[in-house]
């Protein structure tokens, strides 16, 4: 694509400058969150022999995908509006073995206080019509540069291994159908979306009997 070409599909490109500033303050926020997730991680082993993360994925929306939101949202595309509109240029997703994981790990986040928190919605409690099931937060996170402190928006998705499979799913789906799969297809993935929650519920009842079990095991090895 052409450089006339490109700046008239993505305005936002015109001043590169900028444009390369914030993507650099995007992409140090989220290397400030996997640092501090990498030492609650540590932390966590060493105090518990558990570690409630596990794995980490991130990434930046690419200009095509900002702009598109943009448009979809109804706002004017200029990097002031993405900067102060849109909360997911940034993104972090954690998965974890249980869901009973997740709501710890949204406590240590809340907990942290270089992290200031502006949004959270629990999509497991209230999952979307989709069945779309996830914890979000929209946190601040702070940017040192060589001038100034610059708190920079990200959005952390917190999901299990299973919730985390179905979401790829549904996410292929949605580009492959742009948002319009037959209706066939969005029920089946409903109902699979009820299979998940079943499966993390029972995957939780069974790792909270073996943890009892052990508990148990531990008091009479002590005992004897």
């Amino acid at each position: 694509m052409g450089d006339e070409q490109r700046t008239g599909a993505f305005p936002m490109l015109e001043n590169v400058a900028t444009w390369q500033n914030l993507m650099f303050l995007y992409e140090s926020a989220i290397k400030e969150v996997r640092t501090k997730l990498d030492i609650l991680s540590e932390e966590f082993q060493n105090n518990y022999r558990y570690n409630p993360i596990e794995y980490v994925k991130s990434r930046i929306k690419t200009p095509e995908n900002i702009v598109k939101k943009m448009r979809r949202q109804g706002y004017e595309i200029t990097m002031e509006n993405m900067v102060e509109k849109i909360n997911d240029v940034a993104g972090v997703r954690i998965v974890c073995d249980f869901t009973s994981d997740i709501y710890r790990l949204v406590k240590m986040i809340r907990n942290l206080k270089e992290f200031e928190v502006i949004r959270e919605k629990d999509y497991i409690a209230n999952p979307k019509d989709s069945g779309y099931r996830s914890y979000h937060m929209i946190v601040k996170v702070p940017v040192y540069t060589t001038t100034e402190v610059v708190k920079t928006k990200v959005e952390i998705q917190i999901r299990t291994i299973a919730m985390d499979f179905w979401a790829t799913l549904e996410h292929k789906i949605y580009y492959k159908f742009e948002g319009n799969a037959p209706d066939y297809i969005s029920r089946d993935l409903q109902t699979c979306a009820s299979i998940v929650a079943q499966l993390d519920d029972k995957m939780l009842s069974l790792n909270d009997a073996v943890m009892r079990a052990s508990d148990r095991l531990d008091n009479s090895v002590t005992e004897d």
